[in-house]
């Protein structure tokens, strides 16, 4: 494709939020959910994360909206007339209208093609597509794709005590503070807040531009129950019950909350988007293993880490780990922003050279979908 990614940019809120300071930022948890967040802490090896919260006073300090504009304006997009935004994000402010809507309306400039993609991690990789083929194309002389995350805003105490969770404590003279199920606290430990952007252009510009060779997205959906959802109920036989409908039949506890089929997860994430779907991919684009200087995987914790060089190696395309790039240490899982924002530290880094060749990898388990994506460093 006749596009580059001529500039990056990320924004991360706040100051980085060790281990031990969660709770001061989230609000505290029974005594249930404190070993259960021990627990997944020692995991999924997140050291820091940053969430849009006024530590003093507990007030959120962006909007999702607000943070993706940030992200955006610390772009260089001097001389270039972009004229298409792209926003994916699984945390938008709002049902409607849609995310790129609100976040053209926080730059407030000049009219262009706005729009939002809908999904969870992959929604970021989702919006990059869309803006390189509006490039490709010609349908735009420049393009900016964002992912962003407020994940923050559905974690904190406060929330799901409104959201209808049980409440426990010892007795009447002790405050209580929401009983989460396993499937809330897994996620309310992983996700953080935080937003990345890209320009995209038809021609290379500056000293490092960054070639977009392919983007492939591909779902499993037709054969795999939904994992990770929020905004409906899951019944006992997998079927989905939407919001609308729950709330009409006064299921009201806990719809809006963040769940994650953890053992669903576990079970299918790994075979199902890369031991069926990479060799296809890979043979499509006849690429090899050996082709590839940088490997950014999205994971959501270090858990996954072995196992997934596993998976590669059994499909025959081993990538070394000194290889592999990740900031899930130090930046958090950021879902939709993640590789934006692992792809942005990677280029500010200076280990780049002309003719690397980077292969992105972004799995999302909502009803597990995957992209990959290959850049070349020119």
């Amino acid at each position: 494709m006749d596009a580059y990614i001529t500039n990056l940019a990320s924004f991360l809120p706040g100051h980085p939020v060790a281990n031990e300071d969660i709770e001061l930022y989230l609000g505290p948890v029974d005594r249930v959910s404190s070993r259960t967040r021990t627990k997944i802490l020692a995991g999924n090896g997140i050291q820091t994360r940053h969430y849009a919260i006024d530590r003093e006073n507990g007030e959120p300090t962006h909007t999702n909206a607000q943070l993706t504009a940030e992200a955006i304006r610390r772009l260089n997009t001097s001389g270039n007339g972009w004229s298409c935004l792209v926003c994916g994000t699984s945390s938008p402010d709002q049902l409607m209208p849609g995310h790129a809507s609100m976040v053209h309306g926080e730059l407030g400039q000049s009219p262009c093609e706005v729009v939002s993609t809908a999904g969870i991690c992959l929604s970021g990789v989702m919006a990059l597509k869309y803006a390189a083929m509006a490039v490709a194309t010609g349908s735009a002389a420049g393009a900016v794709a964002t992912g962003s995350e407020l994940a923050s805003s559905y974690m904190r105490t406060d929330f799901f005590a409104q959201a209808g969770c049980r409440r426990l404590g010892n007795n009447a003279s002790e405050p209580s503070h929401p009983a989460f199920s396993f499937e809330e606290q897994f996620l309310r430990w992983m996700l953080s807040d935080g937003a990345g952007a890209v320009l995209i252009e038809p021609e290379s510009r500056g000293p490092l531009s960054l070639r977009i060779d392919w983007i492939e997205l591909t779902s499993q959906a037709h054969r795999l129950a939904t994992c990770m959802y929020a905004g409906c109920s899951k019944q006992n036989g997998g079927e989905i019950v939407g919001w609308r409908e729950a709330l009409r039949q006064g299921e009201s506890g806990g719809v809006f909350t963040i769940k994650q089929d953890a053992k669903l997860l576990n079970r299918e994430v790994l075979p199902a988007l890369v031991g069926n779907c990479l060799p296809s991919i890979v043979s499509k684009h006849k690429l090899t293993a050996t082709e590839v200087d940088w490997f950014l995987p999205h994971y959501s914790s270090a858990y996954f880490r072995e196992p997934l060089e596993r998976q590669l190696s059994d499909i025959g395309f081993a990538i070394p780990q000194e290889r592999w790039f990740t900031n899930l240490s130090t930046k958090g899982n950021t879902g939709a922003a993640s590789f934006y924002i692992m792809l942005e530290e990677l280029v500010l880094s200076g280990r780049l050279r002309p003719g690397d060749r980077i292969l992105g990898f972004v799995p999302e388990s909502g009803r597990f979908a995957v992209g990959y994506l290959l850049l070349t460093v020119v």
